[in-house]
């Protein structure tokens, strides 16, 4: 197995991964609230941990990757309200409408799903040995809050102190509890909305407790990998922690905590809360899932992303056009010829080259995933090949040794996915987004990067022939 390091957000500094029983790892990521749409914010999350789990795996660890779904809370039951429709009905066809998104993105390294509601049983048993042994308590009207006094290590994830916390601004003023920042596990049944029994009447799960009930139930009381968004540091994972190390008495709760950063659009980060979002299956529309892919993994997960769709869905859909030129050439050839082809060997000093990167990108994603390095060495590659120049002479075996760095970034980063298509049909969206390119630069007197750009479709067999201001292309090796 690969040494891997990763920036825990608890300690604050890059550490070695070690799982606690390897080669398997227990992965946990937070998902979705389904209440609305996912946005592009989501899809950053999930294509990140995707990316994680995957890369695991190439590298012989046995990863179990648990993504909840949050199918009934406060904000569902107002939007089922809204919409005159069951709340968890209301979850079921959001979740539905995300798997199908997820499924176009390439995000596919998830396990199990499991859902709040099927997880009622374990949040009552957790319920009752918090309340047991005093880190909870019943209000009167049967509502179960936690004590966050009883837990001094609270706030260490976050560095956010219960004392710094005001009531009325990030803690909610409720009469029922002994100090504001206690937070509700169990919530007295509301007429109308779904409710269960439990020993201190009719209620809900609160929202922090469904997570830590889970994840002891299917992970264990210790895991390896906890993941999110930066957005649920606190407080909510900050209340998982207290929760589940006071239930179990085993902590840390996690080895490794991994937070992705926000997606921010016009100024802020996108969020469904305050209607600062852009759907997630309207930007897999505007840019192609592959596009948006690269988009997500073109900066590093830590690093906050600005989504200018008018202008990012554009790049995107250029940058990944270019990227995957030659992997698409390479594809067709082989389809059409088969992997027996005949032809020529690759160049020595090329093959060579392209087994160190696969290397090279391996070391780039274990060290604390970074894919912006990976995706800019790809780059490099494809430029490389351009330089080399066809590839219509080359054998099976030659085209497969460099085609590697591509077969990488499929199987890790979820590009460049072969396609079963006709030969046209591979290339209907790239070659026009490719002429349109070049035919901009050309209007702004830019022909040395309108040349690249001849060039690099002429290195993966596509010509141009230009005509009274129209751009046609064919395959070279047409007779």
């Amino acid at each position: 197995m690969r040494r891997v390091s990763i920036y825990d957000t608890m300690s604050r500094e890059t550490r070695v991964f070690a799982p606690i029983v390897p080669p398997r790892v227990g992965l946990y990521v937070c998902g979705l609230t389904p209440y609305a749409p996912a946005h592009v914010g989501h899809g950053r999350v999930f294509v990140v941990f995707d990316v994680v789990a995957r890369a695991l795996r190439r590298w012989g660890y046995r990863v179990f990757y648990v993504q909840n779904v949050t199918n009934l809370d406060d904000k569902l039951i107002a939007r089922a309200a809204e919409e005159d429709e069951d709340p968890l009905a209301l979850a079921d066809r959001h979740f539905a409408t995300f798997l199908r998104s997820m499924e176009r993105l390439g995000v596919r390294a998830v396990n199990y799903y499991p859902f709040a509601t099927d997880y009622v049983p374990e949040i009552l048993a957790q319920v009752r040995t918090l309340v047991d042994h005093e880190f909870a308590y019943v209000a009167a009207d049967g509502s179960v809050y936690f004590e966050i006094a009883k837990f001094p290590r609270y706030g260490r994830l976050s560095g956010q102190r219960p004392s710094a916390l005001q009531p009325g601004a990030r803690v909610e003023l409720d009469p029922r509890k002994r100090a504001p920042e206690d937070f509700v596990i169990w919530k007295a049944a509301t007429p109308g909305e779904p409710s269960w029994e439990s020993p201190w009447g009719p209620g809900r799960p609160g929202w922090h407790v469904e997570d830590t009930a889970m994840t002891g139930r299917l992970l264990g009381g210790r895991y390896d990998l906890h993941g999110g968004g930066a957005d649920l540091i606190f407080p909510h994972h900050e209340a998982e922690i207290a929760l589940s190390e006071s239930a179990t008495g085993e902590a840390p709760m996690v080895n490794y905590w991994m937070h992705v950063a926000f997606v921010i659009l016009q100024g802020e980060k996108m969020s469904k809360s305050i209607g600062n979002v852009f759907d997630l299956d309207a930007a897999i529309e505007a840019a192609g899932p592959g596009a948006l892919r690269l988009f997500y993994l073109n900066a590093h997960y830590r690093s906050p992303l600005d989504f200018v769709p008018e202008k990012t869905l554009v790049e995107a859909r250029e940058a990944y056009a270019r990227l995957s030129l030659p992997a698409r050439r390479i594809d067709e050839l082989l389809a059409r010829d088969g992997p027996d082809r005949p032809g020529d060997r690759a160049p020595e000093e090329l093959a060579n080259a392209a087994e160190l990167l696969v290397e090279e990108l391996d070391d780039l994603i274990a060290n604390d995933f970074n894919t912006r390095e990976a995706i800019a060495r790809l780059f490099e590659w494809t430029r490389r090949l351009s330089d080399a120049g066809g590839f219509d002479h080359l054998s099976g075996e030659a085209l497969e040794t460099l085609a590697q760095p591509y077969r990488w970034a499929n199987e890790v980063l979820g590009l460049f996915e072969r396609s079963e298509g006709t030969r046209a049909g591979a290339w209907e969206t790239a070659i026009p987004l490719l002429i349109r390119i070049r035919a901009r630069a050309r209007e702004r007197g830019d022909f040395a990067e309108a040349d690249r750009i001849r060039d690099e479709l002429a290195a993966a067999g596509i010509r141009l022939e230009d005509d009274a201001g129209a751009t046609r292309w064919s395959f070279s090796d047409r007779k």
